[in-house]
């Protein structure tokens, strides 16, 4: 009891000196100075965007072989260009000394970046004409650049490559539709597939924040239809955002962080959707005390320390989920977790601080013009205006709180039958990994990968490197690895510049070099090669074998994705249990409101798939999916639970348990659907880009986030909490009020 009361004087000591005439405006004064202070003396975080950093660690057996294979094979290190030439009908003569003019100004003057080029000036004209496909409509020129080049310094190399190419042909190949009569030009590979996909993150930057800010504004109006209160948000994400780019491009100056465009990009927008919650759920308590306390200050006081707990609980929910993403091997998952995690922490206290400052300034005409009054001030304002005084008392009970409290079995019933069919669909989900399938069927790199598959094997695209350290004896495993069913084609083995014994064999798969049967095939290459080995009388070890390549890539990709996922996913649901128990000291109360999240989860990742596969036509979802909306989905629906529950734990201190049901779930219900309906729109904006994997995780934590307003928040969670009755506060100390036990009878019968 001591402790509640120690908080809540201190709540109240922070509420005064926000909402007093001098204290809003230094703490306006504050964050204006730190914006502009921090933004002159430290760099942006998109001045330190690193887009070239590693996302597996030397740990990982295909970091290894590439390892190897820049040592030992240099020639066949760095990152290839693929450079997809086609003419429907065949190539000419004519074609391929243009070709051949390309490759030997390559090799006289390289690009930047350019570590080697396929000599086609050298060969004779037998040979250049056993390089291309079947039908001769097709050749692939490869074109290696640094391996440590960055997005930008490849497509510098690839913007040259393509003047020099239409210098010497005398047309545009790039621009020419594929599959015609026309010479057309593609490039592909890893190159060209990281070059289209900074390029659509980059052309989405600006598209988003844009798309984002308008949704958030035109939501904002037409729930409060009030142009002042919409933009209050806003400008608080906005102040919030210039303090937090500066303190995030400081952390990546220094090492201690690195970013990339994806993950900044990703944080900018979502932290529109979930800075707009903090704000709403402080400006509709405010707009609540207003209709009683005719004092502004008084109310805002009262807003503050009503609100600031739950504002607090959630922010810190958030941010500690976040940053259990540090646990994750897989890089991009770890690179996430630093920059939004600040990013909501400072938001939260934007929340907490600066939109309290705002409201205190702007008062009452925050709401203009449906401006919230005392029922006393209304009735003033009526005789002045010479109109009827309205005697109408304000109901603070609702529709939905009237259905959970009457029938509490009938919902619980009803949104667990409807929670469960839609989880046992996400048991039917199929995940890839394959980068390609997350573009647009019109990419460049897409289409070139396309023409690759139609004129030769589409393990072309992206050879698998077999190495092994031979010993200097036969082991026949050219042999061996052709035999295999998913090979096509295996390359004359290579001898190693350091260690004459090492062997590198390029081995080109029949299928999709980036799908997930080429990723089960890794395993069984590096099998035969052991198995070669040792029948070869050499002693097999780690140090013997190595698989390379963008599918041993991909297949260590899925495995360190699969092992953050099956790590992180019981940290964050122990760790959101632990904020419960120590913020509603209820271990019933916690169960029921994790378990109530994470039935959500699954329900949006089953409805989820429904509409993705069925509807848009999508064979399988990115691997990536399911961690990230984990970590969103349960951190961001708890905020929901504990705002709700909160509004419910503090009336039933003084009402009927189910009153203070009715009373929780009517007072919260419009704040809460607000922000559900925005943060859901925030996600559904990712969804417009031309990138799978964004549209995927949109969808997904759109739905989870409309599953939670609609149905977990407003019926399942306050249904069992009334057919709990007082055990929900178990073993905290339950409501005393002599219609409990009433209460309890009447639900049990």
């Amino acid at each position: 009891m001591s402790n509640h009361k120690k908080n809540k004087g201190t709540a109240s000591r922070f509420s005064s000196v926000l909402s007093g005439p001098v204290g809003r405006w230094v703490v306006l004064g504050i964050w204006i100075a730190a914006a502009i202070l921090l933004n002159v003396i430290w760099p942006g975080i998109n001045e330190r965007e690193d887009n070239a950093a590693a996302d597996l660690s030397d740990a990982y057996p295909s970091v290894q072989a590439a390892q190897v294979a820049e040592r030992e094979f240099p020639g066949d290190g760095g990152q290839p260009a693929l450079l997809v030439w086609n003419r429907s009908g065949g190539l000419s003569d004519e074609d391929l000394n243009q070709l051949a003019a390309l490759t030997e100004s390559l090799e006289s003057e390289p690009l930047a970046n350019q570590e080697g080029v396929l000599p086609l000036h050298q060969l004779p004209a037998p040979a250049r004409q056993s390089l291309l496909s079947e039908d001769g409509s097709t050749i692939v020129l490869p074109i290696t650049l640094d391996e440590t080049a960055d997005t930008d310094g490849l497509k510098e190399s690839v913007e040259e490559l393509k003047a020099r190419a239409i210098s010497i042909t005398g047309g545009d190949p790039f621009e020419e539709a594929t599959g015609t009569s026309e010479l057309s030009a593609r490039i592909t590979g890893p190159v060209g597939i990281a070059i289209d996909g900074g390029a659509l993150f980059q052309n989405a930057d600006v598209s988003l924040l844009i798309a984002t800010v308008v949704l958030v504004l035109v939501i904002l109006l037409l729930i409060y239809r009030s142009p002042i209160l919409a933009f209050i948000p806003i400008v608080a994400v906005g102040f919030a955002y210039l303090v937090i780019s500066p303190i995030l491009g400081t952390m990546a100056d220094r090492g201690w962080i690195t970013a990339d465009a994806q993950g900044i990009s990703i944080m900018t927008v979502l932290l529109f959707g979930a800075g707009t919650d903090y704000c709403l759920f402080l400006i509709t308590r405010f707009r609540q005390c207003l209709t009683e306390t005719a004092s502004k200050r008084e109310a805002l006081k009262n807003a503050i320390s009503g609100s600031s707990g739950a504002i607090a609980m959630s922010g810190l929910t958030v941010v500690l989920s976040l940053f259990t993403l540090l646990l994750a091997q897989y890089g991009a998952y770890h690179r996430f977790a630093v920059p939004f995690g600040v990013a909501i922490l400072i938001m939260g206290i934007a929340s907490l601080t600066l939109v309290p400052a705002m409201l205190a300034i702007i008062g009452r005409a925050s709401f203009f013009p449906f401006v919230p009054r005392t029922p006393e001030m209304e009735d003033e304002r009526a005789k002045r205006r010479n109109k009827p005084v309205s005697h109408r008392k304000r109901n603070k009970d609702s529709r939905i709180g009237r259905i959970v409290t009457e029938r509490p079995w009938t919902v619980v019933v009803a949104a667990l039958i409807v929670l469960g069919g839609l989880a046992a669909a996400s048991s039917q989900i199929r995940f890839t990994y394959d980068l390609l399938s997350s573009f647009p069927s019109d990419m460049p790199s897409v289409e070139g990968f396309d023409t690759i598959a139609e004129g030769f094997s589409p393990g072309e695209l992206a050879p698998v490197q077999v190495i092994v350290d031979s010993e200097g004896k036969d082991s026949e495993l050219a042999a061996r690895l052709t035999d295999l069913p998913f090979v096509d084609t295996v390359a004359e083995p290579e001898s190693g510049a350091e260690n004459a014994n090492m062997r590198l064999y390029s081995v080109k798969l029949n299928v999709n070099p980036y799908s997930n049967e080429a990723m089960d095939d890794v395993a069984i290459l590096r099998e035969t090669a052991e198995a070669s080995l040792s029948d070869a009388g050499i002693a097999v070890s780690d140090q013997k074998v190595w698989i390379g390549g963008q599918t041993a890539t991909q297949t260590d990709t899925r495995a360190a994705t699969e092992r953050d996922t099956d790590l992180i996913i019981p940290v964050v649901i122990g760790l959101i249990s632990l904020l419960l128990l120590a913020y509603l000291r209820s271990v019933v109360a916690t169960v029921y409101l994790i378990a109530t999240v994470v039935l959500s989860y699954f329900s949006a990742l089953g409805l989820g798939w429904l509409i993705l596969h069925y509807g848009l036509g999508q064979e399988a979802i990115q691997g990536a999916i399911p961690l990230y909306a984990f970590v969103f989905l349960v951190a961001l629906g708890e905020d929901y639970n504990i705002f709700m529950v909160s509004s419910i734990w503090k009336k039933s201190r003084s009402l009927p348990l189910k009153r203070a049901i009715r009373e929780g779930v009517g007072e919260t219900g419009t704040v809460i659907t607000s922000a559900g309906v925005i943060l859901a729109g925030t996600f559904a904006v990712l969804a417009t880009l031309p990138i799978q994997v964004l549209v995927q995780f949109g969808v997904v934590a759109a739905l989870g986030v409309l599953l939670d307003t609609f149905i977990v928040r407003p019926f399942l969670v306050p249904a069992i909490t009334r057919l709990l009755g007082r055990a929900a506060f178990w073993p905290g100390r339950a409501p005393q009020h002599p219609e409990d036990e009433k209460a309890g009878e009447e639900v049990r019968v």
